[in-house]
């Protein structure tokens, strides 16, 4: 996951010289649905005919009035707020900026988890994602300045990143029943519907002709992978490890769009962003660390006394 939303950054940005941000990104989330659409649907199908379930690409649990309210709100905050703020802050501020606030995502449902009561947070787990908070910013170099261009980015950025924990806690009730192909799959085409009206004034001004073939293959690797692959994995992972230990990892993004910067632009590679890099690994270290002591194991059952 980390892999496919590190690289997106760089793959996509030769895309938004040919089709604008918001643009691009109605386009690449209609790709998405419709490809979770075929999927739900294929997946069905075949689990109907051989009367089993595939847990993270189907389950048989009924969709309920309120779950489908549920997959609205989902849609509403996670998918259509989310996108167009990202989109809009990324464009109105600094790339440093928006990483270090991404890389803030972590602590911030850490914290929603723990006022919520919905998951313990150990004092390793804080101590970790404080960790690899500083290491993003040491990765992220010295452009961090809030304000530089303009604080409407800057707050667009930090509305999306608060989209992105309500989302990220908002669906795991709807993990326990239903398959996280299902849940993403359905959020994401109501989010779609709600976004693309926004986006349409960008739709408009596309110079289509002057779109070229390699724009086309980025935008549907972005679609297949950065939302859909992605998506799934990331909700798979807190159904499995739980959101607060899931969304650790997310900072590993950061660090993946720094290899293929240097490796694919050739951007230096200085002895401060291997710091960085190093702390936000040490930070996930310590996250599997607290999860691990935060276990408590069962009692040993007592042996029957033979007299």
């Amino acid at each position: 996951m980390a892999v496919f939303w590190g690289t997106n950054y760089s793959i996509v940005k030769h895309a938004f010289q040919e089709i604008e941000p918001q643009a691009f990104n109605a386009l690449r989330l209609s790709v998405a649905s419709l490809t979770f659409l075929a999927v739900m649907i294929a997946v069905r199908l075949r689990a109907r005919a051989a009367s089993t379930a595939g847990g993270v690409f189907y389950t048989s649990a009924t969709v309920t009035t309120r779950d489908r309210w549920e997959l609205a709100g989902l849609g509403l905050v996670g998918h259509c707020c989310y996108q167009y703020c990202f989109m809009a802050g990324l464009s109105r501020t600094s790339v440093a900026n928006s990483s270090l606030m991404i890389g803030a995502t972590p602590v911030l449902v850490a914290l929603l988890s723990a006022l919520l009561g919905i998951e313990r947070i150990g004092r390793l787990h804080w101590a970790g994602a404080a960790l690899s908070l500083g290491g993003i910013y040491l990765v992220v170099g010295q452009g961090v300045a809030l304000g530089s261009r303009g604080p409407l980015g800057d707050l667009l950025m930090f509305i999306a990143v608060c989209c992105w924990a309500i989302y990220t806690i908002g669906a795991r009730p709807l993990m326990t029943r239903h398959s996280p192909v299902g849940v993403t799959g359905m959020s994401m085409i109501i989010g779609t519907l709600m976004y693309l009206p926004l986006a349409w004034p960008s739709l408009r001004r596309v110079d289509w002709g002057g779109v070229s073939l390699s724009t086309w293959g980025w935008l549907v690797y972005s679609a297949t992978f950065a939302l859909c692959v992605s998506y799934t994995i990331w909700y798979a992972g807190i159904r499995q490890l739980g959101v607060a230990r899931t969304s650790i990892y997310s900072n590993f993004v950061p660090i993946v769009a720094m290899i293929t910067a240097v490796t694919v632009l050739h951007e230096p590679l200085g002895l401060r962003k291997v710091i960085g890099a190093a702390a936000v690994l040490a930070g996930v270290a310590l996250t599997r660390l607290g999860a691990q002591r935060s276990v408590v194991p069962p009692p040993a059952a007592e042996t029957p006394s033979c007299g």
